[in-house]
This record gives C-alpha cells, structure tokens and sequence, in this order.
C-alpha cells in the first residue's frame, strides 16, 4: 500500500479534494461530458439525474459552455430531477423546475420530451400515479447513468430526511422542521417553506450505475466526515453511498477540512512537519487530554501519535514554549499596531501611526457582528477608520417592517411639511403592491430603495456607535447585489470599479474584509472577489506595498485557533458596546428574515462565539478574557 493509500485509510469511498469549487466543477462537468458522449457513440440514450442549487452551478455553466465551445449535443440526453418542492409552481424562482431550465435546459439542444421533471403544482391526488410513473420511466431508458448529488446539512440527499428507508422510491415525503429553517433564506421566512417534497428514493438514487456526489465549503464540513468515514447509518442517508460500487465525492478544500488526512494528518501517516502544522497538532492534543500547552508531556504525544513529531522536532518541553510563545504573539490589544512599540513579535507593525483602516462589510451589519468590538477598539485608539458596507441588504428586510418605516413618514410628514395625501398615497400604494406579491417575488423599486434605507440607517447609527466617523460611513451598493432576489450575479467590472475607486481614495495602511466563506447566500463570498480583484489590479501602487489585508468572521462560524493571526481580546465592557451596535440593526433583530439553521439571534451567536474563543485560549494556558476576535492575513497571489 502506498502513501497516498494511507493517508486516506479513514475514508470509506473515494474522494478527490481540488482547491476551489470552480475547478472541482469542471471536472464534474467533464465526466458528464464523457457520459453522454460515450453513450452516443453505442447509440443508446444517456440518462442523467440531476440536482438543483447552488452546487450544481458551475457544473452545468461549464456544461453549458462544452456544448457551445466543443459543439457537445444533449440529444440522446434524458434528464430526470431529484426533487421539487411541494406544494409549489414551476415559475416561482424557487422551483428547481425553473432552475433547471434556466441553467442548463434553455441554453443547450437537449430535446423538450427527454425532460422529466417533478412538478410541485400536480394536483395531490395524482401524486401516487406520478411517482409510479417516474419511476417507470427510468426503467424503461434503462436506468440513470450518471446521478448528480449535493448534501444538505444533516446528511440528506435528495429530499430523503434522516430515517428515510434505503428501500425507498420516488415519493412525496414531510419536510422536517430543521430542513425548513435550512431553507428558509429562499422562501424569505420559513413559514413560506413548503412542507412536502417530492423526491427520488434511496433506491431509486443507488440503482444508478454512477454516482457523483459534489460538497462545497466549510458549512458541509462535518457532515462530509461522518458521511465518509463513519459507518452507514439511515440517520445519514449519504452514507449509503459506501455500499454503492461506482460513486465518488468531488469536495472543494473547504468542505473537505474536517476529514482525518486533512484536519490530522499525522493520524494517517508520515507528514512534513512546519510550523502550522505543528501548532494545529499541539492544539489537538490540549484539546483531546484537556490540558494546557505547557502541560503536555513527552508521554503524551508519543501515546497519541505524535511521537514522530518530538523525534524530528525537539522536546515536549522545547515545542511547547515554541508554540506557547507563537500563540502568545498573536494576542494584542492593538489591532492598529502600537505606536513607539517593538512590533518585532506583534501581528501589526507600530508604524505608521495613526493608521488609515477601510473595514467592508458584505451585508450592512457583518462589520459590528464580526468585528464591532476590534471596530471600536480601533476608533478608541486613534486611527482614521472608514466603513464599506458593500451591499443594500434590502432583500432581507420583512414587508411589515417597510410598511412601519412608511407608516412613520406619514406621522412625521406634517413635521417637515409633506402633504397627508402624498405621505398616504405613498404607504398605501407600498401595502398594495406588498399584499400582491407572492413569497420570493421581487419588490418593486420603490420598495426596495425604502427596505435599502431602512438598513442604512441602521448600519449608520452601529458605525457611530462604534466611533466611526460620519464622513467615513460608506454606501457601495455593489450592482451584482441588486437583483431583489437571493439569486445574485456574478461580479462584474462595475463591482470591482466601485471597490477600486473607495480604496484608491482612501489609500489604506489595513482592509478588514469577511473571510466567511460559509454565507448560505454566496454575497460574503462574491463581495470578497470584488476586494481581492481590485487589490490584484492595483498592487503596483505604492500604497499597496503599505497595505495588509486582514480577514474576519463570526456571522456564520469563527476561525480555528490554530489557523488565526491576529487575536484581539474583548472586555466584558467592549463585549457590551459590540452588543449595543449590533442592537443597532432593529429590522434583524428578534428575528432576522434569513436566520439560517441556528435559531439564535446574530448577537447571540457572535457573543457565543467570541466566549468560546476566550475559553480555548484559557484551556491552551493564555491569560482569561471575557471574549476574542479572530483574523487572518490575506496575501495576495
């Protein structure tokens, strides 16, 4: 058995990990490609099953431009999906029905009558019939080729909740309330989620003759490791992929992070070791025996499998003050860098003082959730500190609250002189049109720029608290953003021309940028591009040479201890100013429109998150602190 055998020893079925999911699509995308060409060429039908979402994008763009580059037909194509909301129409823009098409389907020569898709408005009565039908269908083109799977959260595929028979067949089954949170940000509020589903069965998905099942990012994680190195269970449906004889997992980076050869690969063979990752093993090992850094006994690691590390790199006792020291130098309560200090050791240098900080906010409160107290701690300290919140936010605002901010208007219009009749044909022209619209449906404009204004009045008001001054409050309403729907657009040349023009005029000695990669939306995601594109562009600059690009999260997950750079330690008292701007942000509070699948409130979880954070620096032999924020150096390629 070779070495990359090894390492991949914990793995029940196979896996490739590739840097990022555009890369990994491609090669998804490729092998479906090679399926329908080789089907051509015996003259039979290729059968795909497919699957809607975010995943499955680039897969079918590459797709897309296969056929219109390299001239690849879809005619002996015969597509079924994997499941459909239900109740549902197929044009409301959460119907994979729609999806389908408009990805994939629309832009490629694959004829209407290979198309078999679940419908989500067939009346109940036929549903039985249906489902019977489908299933007949695939029998009778010989079964699915190639099936497309994504995963959710709990280990789903398809709409097959935990528990769900590995005998089952096309069906229509009850959502789970979990599975309706998680879907909750497509259906703006998760009383709008359907609560059935129509979907292929464990059966139906393990008759195909292969299987590629595509995760991106860290959000599926943890559920990409039971799946894959735990043992089958049906309260993970996945994990009945390790029975199947041709399946394949296409992960990204991210997504892969929590398989043993990743997260500790010295648990699966030989490894080289460097200075992360001796700190990550040291970590693990505190961690697992509960112990501090300078704690750790030779005995330790050689009984936890780390005695390879003490051979190669020195004494428990000499690796321990090597990483205790290394930690230790990136707390500071000078996320600005101290002036007239040795910053020799420091994550910021001293000088120049005060400093020049451009911190983007994706959405119009990730800055305060994220960051609010390292935020403040800057203000306090001196530096010239701007804001960019770099989208509108209006799409998560609820109608009843835009019709509060209208209903005040008309209370205060005769305050400022505004005509009664103006200010009420005003509000009711907005409950008119909001009473029409179905959920998901686009506002109109007017509605739009007051749910926009709503959120930039709150994101003001958090930025002052903070001590952010007005003038450095800014507004970038990134285009891509503005589609009044959760689908967004790619990011363009005029997304990264606005981002341009802000730090050119700024000039920055540091940007705060959200390195939180596991944004169900994508916009944390995209608005981080548009950063690193325009920085890309203007790194010849000679006030880019000065410049650090430093990444925060904590809206959906915080960086591990071992990965971070920076540490900044909170007091209870800046714990309760980043409260108290978070607060700020009225129309997300209580009940944010797109919760996501924990329940908590987004103050909540940053306070959760940032303790936690103190509690791990306290368990590795750090001083006590009330709460940490986290960051990372972003190093331009």
């Amino acid at each position: 058995m070779n070495i990359k055998d090894i390492s991949k020893r914990f793995e029940k079925v196979p896996v490739d990990v590739f840097a990022d999911a555009e890369s990994a699509s491609k090669i998804v995308a490729k092998r479906i490609a090679e399926t329908i060409l080789k089907k051509q060429s015996e003259g039979a039908p290729c059968v795909l099953g497919l699957v809607a979402g975010s995943t499955a994008v680039n897969v079918y763009e590459e797709l897309v431009e296969i056929h219109k580059k390299k001239g690849l037909s879809f005619k002996n194509v015969h597509v079924f999906n994997i499941d459909e909301y239900y109740p549902l129409a197929s044009d409301e823009i959460q119907s994979h029905f729609l999806y389908l098409h408009e990805y994939l389907f629309s832009r490629v020569d694959i004829p209407e009558e290979n198309i078999n898709l679940f419908r989500g408005d067939i009346p109940k009565a036929k549903i039985g019939a249906f489902c019977r039908s489908y299933e007949e269908k695939i029998r009778e083109l010989g079964g699915i080729d190639l099936q497309l799977l994504s995963l959710d959260g709990r280990g789903q595929i398809g709409a097959n909740e935990p528990g769900s028979a590995k005998y089952s067949e096309t069906r229509l089954i009850t959502l789970d309330y979990a599975t309706r949170m998680g879907a909750a940000s497509n259906f703006y509020g998760e009383e709008n989620v359907p609560k059935y589903c129509l979907t292929m069965g464990l059966s139906t998905i393990l008759k195909a003759r292969e299987i590629i099942l595509m995760a991106w990012g860290e959000g599926k994680a943890g559920v990409i490791r039971r799946v894959v190195e735990e043992n089958v269970t049906e309260m993970v449906p996945a994990s009945y992929l390790q029975e199947h004889k041709d399946v394949s997992f296409v992960l990204d980076d991210a997504s892969a992070s929590e398989l043993t050869r990743i997260k500790t690969p010295w648990l699966t063979g030989s490894v080289v070791w460097n200075p992360k990752l001796i700190r990550r093993a040291v970590f693990w090992l505190c961690r697992r025996l509960d112990k501090p850094i300078l704690k750790i006994t030779d005995r330790d690691y050689n009984d936890n499998g780390l005695g390879d590390m003490i051979s190669e790199c020195g004494s428990a006792s000499e690796i321990n003050i090597r990483v205790f020291n290394d930690l230790q130098h990136t707390i500071t309560g000078w996320p600005g860098g101290k002036p007239n200090a040795d910053d020799s050791t420091r994550p910021e240098r001293a000088h120049p003082f005060p400093k020049r900080a451009v911190v983007f906010s994706p959405h119009p409160d990730d800055d305060v959730i994220s960051m609010g107290g390292t935020l403040a701690r800057l203000c306090a300290q001196g530096h010239e500190v701007h804001v960019a919140y770099q989208t509108s936010g209006n799409i998560a605002v609820f109608d009843d609250e835009a019709l509060r901010f209208l209903d005040f208007m008309r209370e205060t219009g005769s305050i400022y002189g505004l005509l009664p009749e103006t200010t009420d044909k005003t509000y009711h022209d907005a409950q008119k049109a909001l009473e029409a619209k179905k959920p998901g449906q686009t506002d109109p404009d007017d509605v739009k720029a007051i749910k926009g204004a709503i959120r930039r009045t709150e994101a003001r008001a958090a930025a002052l608290y903070a001590g952010v001054r007005e003038e450095n409050v800014h507004f970038l309403d990134l285009p891509f953003y503005e589609t009044g729907t959760v689908k967004k657009k790619p990011i363009g040349e005029e997304d990264i021309k606005i981002v341009s023009d802000l730090l050119r005029s700024v000039k920055p000695h540091q940007i705060y940028a959200a390195g939180d990669m596991t944004d169900p939306h994508g916009t944390h995601r995209v608005c981080f591009q548009a950063i690193v594109e325009a920085a890309k562009r203007m790194r010849k600059e000679e006030w880019m040479n000065d410049c650090r690009i430093w990444m925060y999260r904590g809206a959906w997950q915080e960086w591990d201890v071992s990965e971070q750079e920076m540490a900044v330690p909170l007091s209870p008292e800046e714990t309760y100013i980043k409260r108290m701007a978070i607060f700020k942000h009225q129309s997300q509070k209580d009940r944010p429109l797109f919760p996501g699948t924990d329940p908590r409130e987004f103050w909540q979880r940053a306070e959760a998150r940032n303790h936690a954070t103190a509690v791990i620096f306290d368990k590795l032999g750090m001083a006590e602190y009330q709460a940490v924020e986290l960051f990372v150096e972003y190093k331009l390629k």
